[in-house]
């Protein structure tokens, strides 16, 4: 408020010399004549003289008058310009006080502190570059004449008040180098006093004579307003304003509005656009200067020091009604803030190794697990560098998954189980009728991940899924916490548009710093130990990053948050956790129906479940099951046989597998709800050709025709002929496959390839699947079809034939075998010569007849042949089909054989050759192999591969 004006006072009139008093002088003179006149008295002539009297003494009265008046009149004109002196002088004097305390300069402020604002500096700042002389606000009315106007004229000069500039770019100060520098040094402590070192950074190198001599501008990790130092030969000083030197008669630098030229101590010139004025510069010595900066910038030196450590239980959590309000370290005299819902929604972390980016990561978790429980927010912990900084979470409630170094298939399941959490809040909101979490109650979901960059470089499939999470995030609830060693070529520009709230410890390159907060801070941090920690924050409503110390967070901390939220139950994870190596099966499983059957759990995470496979026997037509030695193919029918007594496992001994498939069909087995075969690839590898092509075409129909009837079956691979049996079953489940292209081949991605894969593991439905795990033997009642083996041929009544070669060397054995038989080679006399043929038995019966010889001797012998034909029985040797087609004429394929294992095809008349086995026809030094025990669904898990050598005997041990 302007004061008020000076009154002057005005020029006072003299006084006016009286008149001369005629008429009054002028009366006692006409009296005295007319008395004289009248009386002739000359008395009366001396009445008439006083008149004259009179009018010399009203003279002598009027002038001591005037005298005296005009005295008054000076007197009181001296007093009221004495009066207006006094008002000019208090009232510049309040002016000029005044002043000086708006605008201070470094004596000022050395004398009294300066009251500090909150604003830093900035262009229009003004700063006081010395005294002189200024316009001044007072003003004066009345008055007149030459004292007035020079009274006037002092009043609108103030004399000796500061005179100041905006800052702008900057003040040149050129002269003399000792005097430059004192001013120079006056200017920047001036600025330093009045400007909190969080206001104020002082940048460069300093004076050419040392540097900023440890003002706490220098060291400050704030940003501030950058103000500079340089010789203006250089130019060149990154700052936003800079004080430059310059000697007599340099080149100003551009960009700068203000100059001071110094010609003598406390005697300079100002030039500005407005002007060239002389004032008094203020200059500061070297001593002065360390001397002030050490009294009184000492207290801001402490308050703006950030704390060495502080820990966790020092902190005061106070949780917000919205938002999750979180303290995380201690400041420059105040607690380190931070909100990822109001400050966010999403945040970057950055540091290099060393500086305790996991320790912020986990303080930041605790604190936010402190105040807010898994009702309010949800955790999913990601640490991709390997490390264990995560595992002490586990314990807290609100953390619900801690996933480190995923594999491929892991990465693909965090991929769908993230979107899958996207679409199921959109759908809970939708359901809800609003648009943002806030309005209904489900927890906010804090994604925090250590190593982004090593996670996108593994898994970049997982980088569009974040983009999409921090685009949508804030009104589903869901907020992303990015720890990486550096943000520049790492988050993508669409990623870190939407994550305004950054944090960064100690950084390497200045350009990082600057991508995160704006400024090369964060690279300026000191190294060491005692850098460890030390963190820059800067929310989206900061103009500069503020410092603070993380809090470190110890176990017993942990402990504390972990019980206070101990009673509630731990929240369903939306990162569904791997399945398991090995799920046993369950005690309880039985069929929920009538045809289910319990095979395994499958991994769904674009649903976010993991339900239980279940099989309907009879209605599902049936599952081809692919996989390498090893992969768990017999383990996952075993599961199915444990639970279906009643199943029909194929059994894998070929001649078996072969009856089995047979009777299946001709119809003679009825088909039942659950089929089981495995690996059928081997066993048709185990077969001739011929025998494995109609193995195949059989397998064919029986798929065909299996109405109401399930069939499993597994393979190695699915290649060749056993491919169509595999194709034309509607699923298939791949377990892990000997290799890439085997996996492909059996109808896998290339992408899904996984060499390490565990036994049990499968690829079904799109899925991943994880069969139940039943041990070997598991008791159960299986059906067993075609399990009694090989029958042993006996001889009957009547004529036999064994067509065999080296005859004459089998007659002995077969002898001894059936002693009730009269064996003999043909051709012999003893045999054809008899004639009759047979001999007949006291009891009226043929004795039976073995008659043993090649194909070629029976060929020479035909009217024999033809006999046997007739009324006998023909064994021909599995060794030799093409006797049974040569000799019987039988073309289509006699049931498979084993060979060199004494089977034969047994013949009678216009029947179908019978698979028999005559142990008798093996050599003595030959061995018989010992025929497997009957097949059921229980047993078969205990069975050695059909490779593998079984128990052997010979001939002469078996006599024996």
């Amino acid at each position: 408020m302007d004061p008020l004006p000076i009154v002057l006072p005005a020029t006072q009139v003299p006084p006016r010399r009286a008149p001369l008093p005629f008429l009054a002088a002028g009366m006692p003179v006409v009296a005295g004549v007319v008395l004289w006149l009248i009386t002739g008295s000359l008395f009366s002539l001396c009445f008439a003289a006083l008149g004259p009297v009179m009018m010399v003494a009203s003279l002598v009265d009027s002038g001591r008058g005037r005298r005296r008046e005009q005295r008054r009149i000076l007197e009181e004109d001296e007093r009221s310009w004495a009066v207006a002196e006094e008002q000019l002088s208090a009232l510049h004097g309040e002016e000029r006080h005044r002043r000086w305390g708006q605008h201070p300069d470094a004596a000022t402020c050395t004398q009294e502190p300066p009251l500090r604002g909150t604003e830093p500096p900035e262009a229009r700042t003004p700063v006081v570059v010395g005294s002189g002389a200024v316009a001044s606000i007072i003003r004066t009315t009345g008055g007149d004449g030459e004292r007035a106007r020079e009274l006037q004229e002092r009043a609108r000069v103030l004399e000796s008040a500061p005179i100041i500039v905006p800052l702008g770019a900057g003040i040149c100060v050129r002269g003399p180098q000792p005097l430059t520098l004192a001013v120079a040094r006056a200017l920047v402590l001036q600025l330093s006093l009045r400007f909190a070192p969080g206001q104020l950074k002082l940048v460069g190198e300093g004076f050419p004579d040392g540097d900023y001599a440890g003002l706490p501008h220098s060291s400050s990790l704030r940003r501030g307003f950058r103000l500079g130092v340089g010789p203006a030969s250089i130019r060149e000083v990154e700052a936003d304003a800079t004080i430059w030197l310059a000697r007599s008669g340099e080149e100003v630098p551009d960009g700068i509005l203000t100059v001071l030229d110094l010609q003598e101590p406390r005697e300079a010139t100002l030039r500005t656009p407005e002007g060239v004025v002389t004032i008094a510069a203020e200059g500061v010595s070297r001593q002065q200067f360390e001397t002030i900066a050490a009294r009184r910038l000492a207290s801001d030196d402490e308050a703006d020091a950030v704390p060495e450590a502080v820990e966790f239980a020092q902190l005061v959590q106070t949780p917000a009604e919205s938002g999750l309000r979180a303290v995380i370290g201690r400041g420059a005299g105040a607690d380190g803030e931070v909100d990822i819902v109001e400050d966010g929604p999403h945040a970057i972390v950055t540091g290099t190794t060393g500086t305790g980016k996991s320790e912020l990561l986990v303080t930041w978790v605790t604190a936010i697990a402190a105040s807010y429980g898994p009702e309010r927010v949800n955790f999913v912990l990601a640490d991709f560098k390997g490390g264990t900084a995560f595992e002490p979470l586990r314990a807290l409630a609100q953390v619900t998954a801690v996933m480190t170094d995923l594999d491929e298939a892991g990465a693909r399941r965090g991929v769908e189980s993230l979107r899958a959490e996207l679409r199921r809040r959109e759908g809970a909101l939708a359901a809800a009728g609003v648009r943002d979490i806030a309005d209904v109650e489900i927890p906010r979901l804090l994604i925090v991940v250590d190593e982004f960059a090593a996670l996108l470089q593994d898994h970049p499939d997982l980088g569009a899924v974040f983009t999409d999470i921090a685009a949508r995030g804030r009104a589903l609830g869901m907020h992303l916490i990015l720890g990486t060693q550096r943000a520049s070529g790492v988050v993508r520009d669409s990623l870190a548009a939407n994550c305004p709230l950054r944090l960064s410890l100690r950084v390497s390159d200045p350009s990082d710093s600057r991508a995160m907060i704006g400024t090369a801070a964060a690279a300026e941090i000191p190294g060491g130990v005692s850098a460890r920690g030390l963190c820059l924050v800067r929310r989206p409503q900061d103009d500069d990053a503020e410092p603070l110390r993380v809090a470190l967070t110890r176990e017993d901390d942990l402990s504390g948050v972990a019980n206070r939220w101990a009673h509630l139950p731990r929240p369903a994870s939306p990162w569904l956790l791997p399945l398991a190596e090995v799920i046993p099966l369950p005690e309880d499983a039985t069929r929920t129906g009538n045809s289910e059957i319990l095979w395994g759990v499958a991994d769904v995470p674009e649903s976010q479940e993991q339900p239980r496979l279940v099989i309907r026997a009879g209605q599902d037509r049936g599952i081809a099951v692919i996989g390498a030695p090893g992969s768990g193919r017999t383990a996952a029918l075993r599961v199915l046989a444990a639970q279906v007594p009643e199943a029909l496992w194929i059994p894998a001994d070929p001649e078996r597998m072969w009856d089995v498939v047979q009777s299946l069909v001709e119809g003679r087995t009825r088909m039942p709800a659950l089929v089981l075969c495995d690996d059928l690839d081997a066993r048709a590898a185990e077969l001739p050709p011929e025998y494995a092509q109609t193995l195949v075409q059989r397998w064919e129909q029986i798929l065909r025709g299996a109405t109401g009837s399930s069939v499993v079956i597994t393979a190695t691979r699915s290649s060749g002929a056993v491919g169509r049996v595999l194709d034309a079953l509607p699923r298939r489940a791949l377990l892990r496959a000997a290799s890439r292209v085997d996996h492909v081949a059996a109808g896998g991605e290339s992408a899904t390839f996984d060499e390490r894969r565990p036994p049990g593991r499968a690829r079904l439905d799109g899925h991943e699947t994880q069969f139940f795990w039943k041990p070997d033997g598991a008791a159960s009642d299986g059906r067993a079809i075609g399990g009694e083996g090989p029958e042993r041929w006996e001889p009957g009544a009547g004529l036999h034939a064994i067509v065999t070669a080296g005859a004459a060397s089998l007659v002995s054995a077969v002898q001894q075998a059936y002693p009730s038989a009269r064996v003999s080679v043909i051709g012999s006399g003893a045999v054809i010569g008899a004639g009759q043929g047979f001999t007949q038995t006291p009891g009226g019966e043929h004795e039976p007849v073995v008659l043993l010889g090649d194909a070629d001797a029976w060929q020479r012998e035909w009217s024999l042949w033809q006999r046997v034909r007739t009324d006998g029985e023909v064994l021909i040797r599995a060794e030799r089909p093409s006797d049974l087609r040569q000799l019987v004429g039988h073309r289509e394929l006699p049931p498979f054989a084993r060979l060199h294992a004494g089977r034969v095809w047994a013949v009678r008349g216009a029947e179908a050759p019978r698979r028999l086995v005559v142990p008798a026809l093996l050599g003595e030094r030959e061995t018989w192999r010992r025929e497997p025990a009957p097949v059921t669904a229980a047993s078969v898990g205990a069975q050695p591969p059909a490779d593998q050598p079984r128990t052997r005997r010979s001939l002469r041990e078996r006599r024996g």
